[in-house]
Order: structure tokens, then C-alpha cells, then sequence
């Protein structure tokens, strides 16, 4: 099959990884790139990949069917919708926007126009979530209801537009919009019930530096979501609580560990005795009520999503990162700044 081409609006960082993606596809092939900062054209260029001169050359190029937006978040909206009204399809960088508002018209704009539209959610694809994932689905564990998910650092925040407020900085916008999206893909989309964010300002006084989001669904279940950048040693990436045990990945790079409860009642449980006194209650298990062991990392190929959106374009069927799916994970964004400043949980609309 023919490959779609495509090109990269922004050659910084992101947009740097999906130039690099692009020309390894076995579905796209890259048609070119365009950066605001004349230096940055320049750049490509000089690695061989074409330069549009300005972003309106870009949109008249008729080859091209998909854009790639890899720019500040402030300023996702105007490109985007500029491309859409173009004939484009569009894949824009998460957070997607900073306002309900702002996302409704990107969507407007794409059902105007029948092109495809997502957001480039691509820690889908993280093989620590899919294994998480992998252990819900299963039922391996009994019913979850509780999981654990942190991402810790300890370089602060980015000294570039991340730590500016205008520019929708702040660990929410960049981390937070994965995990959340991560924690909701677990539970396949159960409504949420309330969110409860407190946020640090340790190292940038405009924008958080992290945060900690507890999540409680309409079933009961919950979720914990944290993200540090002043983090010297690092609690577990994952912590899940189900009926039947316990699985843990305490490093993005690890196995799972899971612990299932094979009996539930024992005889004769022995106190433990600490300096202060004695305690059943914490008294660690004996080994043969239950069953320790490692679950393989799973396959994974980040790949797919391209893929995925090439197929969605090309049959007509649904997409990956639905536009119900991006409102709900912003839904959740904009709850939890409104939680941090408000200092109590928030109820979901």
C-alpha cells in the first residue's frame, strides 16, 4: 500500500522525535517539516529533510495528507485548526489544548471538514502500563480496586516554555495528561466521580513542578496519580490492589511482581513484636497462603499508533485516542487545577 505523507509543524524536541519516527514508518513517508525559528529550518535541511518556507506553503501542498503539530501548547489551537480547514488530518501533541473551548473547536473544525483528528498519546504503547493492563484485564488477581501510578524525577522542571504559565507549562500538561489517560484506558473509561490535586511549586513558583491526584470513580474504585521532579529516590511506577493480591513494577525498565492470595484465614498467627509493642494486624504473611511471581514485560511497537491513525484515515473506522476520550482526560485536567486551587476534591461534570 502507498504510504501517506506527512510532515512535522515544529522541529524541537517532540517534533524532532516524530521527524526521526516518520522517516522509519512503514506507513508515512515524511514530506517535510516547518519551525517557526528560521535556525531550526535550517537544521533539517541541513540533515536532508525539506524546509517548508512558511507554514501556508505547507498547507498548499496538496501531497501531503497528514500534519503532525509539535509546538508549544499555547499555540496548538491556530495551527491546528488552520491545518484541519485545509483538508488536513491532524495529530497534535498532548495536552491538545488548555481549554474545553479551545479542543470543542478543533473538533468543530474536523467534523467540518471530514478529516481525522487525535492527540498523540503515545504512552499507550509504555510496556509498564500494558502490563498493568494486561494484569486488570486478566482477572488474574480478582476485581482491582485501587491502582498506583507515579512518575519521579529529580532535575526539576524543564528550563524552556514548560515552565511557563502562558505556555501551558507545568507537570499536569505534560505528565499528568499520560497518566491520567493511562489510569482510564485501565478501568476502559469508567465515569469519574470526584478528583482531589494538591501540587508542588518547589523549583518554579508559575507552574507546578508535580503533583499528587487521587482519582475516585462511580464504581468505587480509585486511582493515585503523582508526579515528582525533586524526587531522590523513586517510589514504585506502579501499585495495583485487587480482591485475590498484589502487583507492583517499581521501575519502568522491571518485570512485574505480583503476589497472589492462595488462603485467605490462618491459624495461629504470630504477633510482632517492635520496641513499642506488639501487633497481628501487620504480621507479615506466611509464604504457603500465597503465591509470588514475575510477569514478562509485554510486546510493544509505538509504532502502532501511526499506523493505527493511517488505518482510521484510509478505512473509516474508529481511532485509536477517540475526541470523547481526549474531553474526558482534559475534563480531568481542568478538575484538578480546579481542586489545587480550591484545596477541596471536585466533583466531575
Amino acid at each position: 500500500m502507498k504510504k501517506m505523507k506527512a510532515a512535522v509543524v515544529g522541529y524541537g524536541g517532540m517534533g524532532g522525535w516524530h521527524v526521526e519516527h516518520l522517516l522509519k514508518s512503514d506507513v508515512c513517508e515524511l514530506a517535510g517539516v516547518y519551525d517557526i525559528k528560521p535556525e531550526r529550518n535550517e537544521l533539517a535541511e541541513s540533515r536532508g529533510i525539506h524546509a517548508y518556507p512558511t507554514y501556508q506553503a505547507l498547507l498548499d501542498d496538496k501531497s501531503v495528507e497528514l500534519i503532525t503539530v509539535a509546538i508549544p501548547n499555547d499555540v496548538h489551537e491556530e495551527v491546528v485548526v488552520a491545518a484541519l480547514n485545509a483538508g488536513k488530518n491532524v495529530i497534535c501533541e498532548k495536552p491538545v489544548a488548555l481549554s474545553m473551548e479551545s479542543l470543542d473547536r478543533m473538533i468543530a473544525a474536523a467534523k467540518a471538514n471530514g478529516v481525522h483528528f487525535s492527540v498523540h498519546q503515545n504512552r499507550r504503547w509504555d510496556v509498564d502500563y500494558l502490563a498493568m493492563q494486561q494484569i486488570h484485564d486478566s482477572g488474574e488477581i480478582g476485581s482491582v480496586f485501587n491502582i498506583e501510578s507515579r512518575i519521579h524525577g529529580s532535575r526539576g522542571i524543564p528550563s524552556d516554555w514548560r515552565g511557563e504559565k502562558e505556555h501551558g507549562g507545568g507537570m499536569i500538561y505534560d505528565w499528568g495528561i499520560h497518566l491520567i489517560d493511562q489510569i482510564m484506558m485501565v478501568y476502559h473509561w469508567a465515569p469519574v466521580k470526584s478528583v482531589y490535586c494538591v501540587c508542588d511549586n518547589i523549583t518554579n513558583k508559575e507552574v507546578d513542578d508535580g503533583f499528587k491526584l487521587q482519582l475516585l470513580f462511580k464504581n468505587g474504585k480509585q486511582a493515585h496519580i503523582e508526579v515528582g521532579t525533586y524526587n531522590f529516590i523513586a517510589m514504585p511506577r506502579f501499585y495495583m490492589r485487587a480482591e485475590k493480591g498484589t502487583a507492583l513494577i517499581t521501575d519502568w525498565r522491571e518485570e512485574t511482581k505480583v503476589v497472589k492470595c492462595k488462603y485467605w484465614h490462618e491459624n495461629d498467627v504470630l504477633p510482632v513484636k517492635t520496641a513499642a509493642g506488639l501487633t497481628k494486624t501487620m504480621a507479615p504473611r506466611d509464604d504457603v497462603t500465597t503465591d509470588t511471581y514475575t510477569v514478562a514485560r509485554p510486546a510493544s511497537d509505538v509504532h502502532d499508533y501511526y499506523r493505527h491513525f493511517v488505518n482510521a484515515i484510509r478505512t473509516g473506522c474508529e481511532q485509536d485516542v477517540t475526541w470523547e476520550q481526549m474531553r474526558t482526560d482534559l475534563k480531568i485536567i481542568f478538575a484538578a487545577f480546579r481542586s489545587a486551587e480550591l484545596g477541596v476534591p471536585v466533583e466531575l461534570e
